[in-house]
């Protein structure tokens, strides 16, 4: 057991040192080299114990235009091309608006007047008040219909109607 102890202790005391080299290796490679002491990296530097090249700029010799020989196909290089007058945009023409909405007039009839109603307990006969409904195009619903019979009854009051739970049954069903 102790043996195994002391392999493990011998093995990280050469494991580290090791690895601290491994790890510093790239920062030795890094340093500048002393005898250089330009600071820039210059991959281009020629090799040593040999003459650098010197860059000469060389001059092209200078072209001649002849405008009195065609270049290629008969047209000449000095030669205007296109109209000799100028030649304006045309104006571009204004937004287009879709089309205006056609206006549309809706004719509401006129409420219908639902016909007068006899009251059997009283003899009398009344009218109705005008019909004005939430359904389409104006018609009356059923809700409609039983609210205006019940406001009917309070507008003629008991006198009129008799009793008031008869004359609105018999107001709605008609």
């Amino acid at each position: 057991m102790w043996l195994g102890a002391y392999l493990v202790a011998m093995l990280r005391g050469s494991l580290i040192p090791l690895f601290v080299l491994a790890l510093s290796a790239p920062a030795f490679a890094a340093e500048p080299n002393p005898a250089n002491d330009s600071g820039t990296i210059n991959i281009m530097r020629p090799e040593p114990g040999t003459v650098p090249a010197k860059h000469r700029r060389v001059r092209k010799p200078p072209v001649r235009r002849e405008t009195s020989q065609p270049n290629g196909y008969g047209v000449k290089q000095d030669t205007r091309r296109g109209s000799s007058n100028p030649v304006y945009p045309i104006p571009l023409t204004g937004p287009q608006a879709p089309l205006p909405v056609p206006h549309q007039e809706v004719m509401t009839p006129a409420p219908k007047m639902p016909p007068p109603l006899y009251v059997p307990q009283t003899g009398r006969t009344l009218p109705n008040l005008p019909a004005t409904g939430a359904g389409p195009g104006g018609a009356e619903t059923s809700q409609d219909k039983s609210a205006r019979c019940a406001h009917q009854a309070g507008v003629y009051g008991p006198n009129a109607t008799g009793n008031p739970n008869a004359y609105i049954g018999s107001c709605i069903n008609q």
